[in-house]
Order: C-alpha cells, then sequence, then structure tokens
C-alpha cells in the first residue's frame, strides 16, 4: 500500500483530471445521483438559520439544497479538492439566488478548520471513502464543528451491493489507453469503507462521538439512453480522462463496451435501475 503522500498526490492528479467529467454530466450527477445523499441529506434534517459544511461538494449542487434549507439567515459552505468543480459550482449556484452559499477549495485532510466555522453540522455525499488520510480528513471536520455539532454522510458498501459501479469501467477499459492505478485494501476508493468497524474506529480516532452506521439501500433510477447512460458513467469514473483523450471511434467502442455490461441493469421498459448498498453515517463532535 502507497504511503499517505504518495495517496494524496495521486488522488490531486486523479480528480484535476476527472473534473471536466463531472462538469460535463454535472446536470445528469445532480438528478440521477441524488439518491446517493439523500438518506444523510434526511438525517441531517438542515434548519433554517443554521451554518452547515458540505464536505466534497462536486459541482454544487448539495451545498444549493443545504442552503435553501437553512435560508437567508443561515450559511451553506461547500469544500472541495478539485478547483474546476467548485469553479463550477460558484457559476451554478450564485449567492445573489442562494444567500449564504459559499465555495472553496481546499484539502479537507491538510487545512486546520473549513473557513466560514464554526460550523452546526456537517453533510458528505460520498467522500470520506476516498480521502487518503480519513483520520486527518473527520479531525478537520470535526474542528470546524461546533461541540454536539452533528455530521451525517453516505459511503459505498462493498462491492457486491454496488455491481454496476465497476461494470462501466470494466465494458470500456479494453478499448482505452492506460488506467490510474486501481485502489488495494484501505486505498482511498469506493470501497475503503466497506467494513463498518474501520469507519468507525476513524470516526472515533477523530474526535467524533455517538456513531451511528445503518446499511441503507437505494437505486439511481436512469432514463432509457443507453450510449448516454455509459458515456456518463465512464467519464465519472477512473477510465474517464483515457476515455477523453482516445479516438472518436475507440470512444465509441468503449461505450459499445460498457452499455453491454450495463445491460442487466435496464428493466422491461429499457431505463436503467442501478442498485446502491450505502452505509449512513451520523456522528457528534465530541468535547
Amino acid at each position: 500500500m502507497a504511503d499517505t503522500a504518495s495517496l494524496r498526490s495521486r488522488n490531486a492528479a486523479f480528480w484535476a483530471g476527472a473534473a471536466a467529467g463531472w462538469i460535463r454530466h454535472a446536470d445528469r450527477q445532480d438528478e440521477v445521483g441524488r439518491p446517493l445523499g439523500a438518506p444523510a441529506m434526511d438525517r441531517l434534517a438542515a434548519r433554517p438559520g443554521e451554518r452547515i459544511l458540505d464536505v466534497g461538494c462536486g459541482c454544487g449542487s448539495t451545498t444549493a439544497e443545504l442552503a435553501t434549507a437553512v435560508g437567508e439567515t443561515g450559511a451553506a459552505v461547500g469544500v472541495d479538492l478539485a478547483e474546476a468543480m467548485v469553479t463550477t459550482a460558484r457559476q451554478r449556484f450564485r449567492p445573489d439566488r442562494y444567500p449564504g452559499i459559499q465555495f472553496h477549495v481546499a484539502d479537507i485532510e491538510t487545512v486546520d478548520v473549513v473557513p466560514g466555522g464554526p460550523f452546526d453540522a456537517a453533510f458528505s455525499r460520498m467522500t470520506l471513502m476516498l480521502l487518503a488520510d480519513p483520520v486527518a480528513g473527520c479531525a478537520t471536520i470535526r474542528r470546524s464543528l461546533r461541540t454536539g455539532g452533528r455530521l451525517a454522510a453516505t459511503v459505498f458498501r462493498d462491492g457486491s451491493v454496488n455491481p454496476w459501479l465497476s461494470a462501466a469501467m470494466l465494458g470500456a477499459a479494453p478499448h482505452l489507453g492506460p488506467l490510474p492505478p486501481l485502489p488495494v485494501g484501505d486505498e482511498p476508493g469506493p470501497h475503503s469503507f466497506a467494513d463498518p468497524a474501520r469507519l468507525a474506529r476513524v470516526l472515533t480516532s477523530a474526535g467524533f462521538t455517538a456513531i451511528t452506521i445503518t446499511a441503507c439501500d437505494v437505486a439511481l433510477e436512469a432514463p432509457d439512453d443507453a450510449d448516454a447512460i455509459a458515456e456518463w458513467l465512464v467519464e465519472i469514473g477512473p477510465a474517464g480522462a483515457a476515455y477523453r483523450i482516445s479516438p472518436l471511434a475507440r470512444q465509441a467502442a468503449a461505450r459499445a463496451g460498457a452499455v453491454r455490461l450495463l445491460d442487466r441493469f435496464r428493466g422491461p421498459d429499457g431505463d436503467y435501475r442501478l442498485p446502491a448498498g450505502l452505509w449512513l453515517v451520523t456522528a457528534i463532535a465530541a468535547a
């Protein structure tokens, strides 16, 4: 397993390359991907006037949802490692429409606290599993919260309950150039928190208490547009950067390969239903 500095460097390079795909498909990700964070959003139950931190805000839709919940007297602050995505978030969700909204570029693992705190609560959709040093990242979240502040987050469980995650990559990969190294063991990646005991240890070490970790099953509903769905999943995954620099013929072959492996997730009407097994995580910032 690589050391933490190498993993951080790898993460930074990956998200710099992946950002273009997330930006291109931001609207689809907002709509189809919302169930991935909905259990934590519902559990957090942001209230008017609260200050909320959104960890791994991406292109901004979750921060905007939080900003709507807290209203003009509150604040919603999104933070993300990918500068291009934060720039896009600022363009998509402006303060004149979402009072109190802010976005910052930062590595949650290396900053002391996130600007705008102390926060009443923190939300994270599918980000904690991607940290090179999750204890450091979660400790920053803890320091950014007031004592007693609450955390609600989602992460993936293991691959057996998220079979579509690898399907698009495996279908596309033979038609593309070299891909970035895939995670090994506890390295940052979709299944780094497959073991809930590890997740509990990380949060405890970072200064949280009253930790709950609950299995939650959701489904991503996507319309009958096989080529577009394949491209979306390829572009936001580990094959995205290689896909974007490939000749058009190879891109078409990669999409066709992904379509074949994703076919089993189509219903009788042709629409896609992608089953996702999550951990819903809640915790309280200890004194």
